[in-house]
């Protein structure tokens, strides 16, 4: 796994490009800013970035102004937006148009290193990974809450570790329950979010994104 890491914090690049190194991902570059980020993508060609929202030199959204530049022209890159806080302008955008190889995790959600290594081998194998903080976040607590009403509480806790990127596998060893009652928790959900089977297999990713539907 290659990845470019983009944050103006040097002490935040060094950091995880040490643990991740550590869990024998291949770091190609580490750089302070949307320019150079852009370059080192150009450059590099890596499997995921992992980019920080707010950057020089406004500290606004340079970061999720180039993913969005970045998604046009290398439709293939994974994308992991990093934040201290919850942002919408941009990212609810391209978590509509290019759910797939994107994902949106607060900096504070990622305190162990197996949760960063397990969003970014979702996102390179084309998944989607958010933050449930986000996802309330970018259609307002009252919206979530209503779409989330027909569901039970363990649903709720399965379309939770859903959005976070994990596996059937990963959903049954964390709730400790077998495969198949994972497995009949999300054909519940599906059909409680009214999402039909389709051809592409993309049901998992709308479920997670359900609450953005128009």
């Amino acid at each position: 796994m290659r990845v470019v890491i983009a944050d103006d914090s040097g002490l935040l690049r060094d950091g995880l490009t040490k643990l991740l190194v550590e869990t024998g991902t291949e770091v190609v570059a580490a750089v302070g800013d949307a320019d150079e980020l852009i370059k080192a993508v150009a450059e590099h060609e890596p499997d995921v970035a992992i980019i920080d929202i707010r950057m020089p030199p406004t500290y606004t959204h340079e970061g999720a102004r180039a993913a969005v530049s970045l998604r046009a022209t290398h439709p293939g890159l994974g994308i992991l937006m990093l934040s201290q806080s919850l942002e919408s302008r941009y990212v609810a955008d391209l978590v509509r148009a290019h759910p797939e190889r994107f994902g949106y995790l607060l900096k504070d959600r990622v305190v162990d290193v197996n949760v960063l290594t397990e969003a970014i081998r979702s996102i390179a194998g084309g998944g989607t990974v958010l933050d449930p903080a986000v996802v309330s976040h970018l259609m307002g607590g009252q919206g979530v809450s209503d779409q989330l009403a027909r569901l039970s509480e363990r649903e709720r806790v399965v379309l939770e570790l859903m959005a976070q990127g994990k596996s059937n596998g990963a959903i049954a060893a964390e709730l400790v329950i077998d495969l198949r009652t994972v497995e009949s928790h999300i054909a519940r959900i599906m059909t409680k979010l009214d999402l039909r089977p389709t051809a592409d297999e993309h049901r998992r990713v709308l479920a997670v994104l359900a609450w953005l539907r128009a």
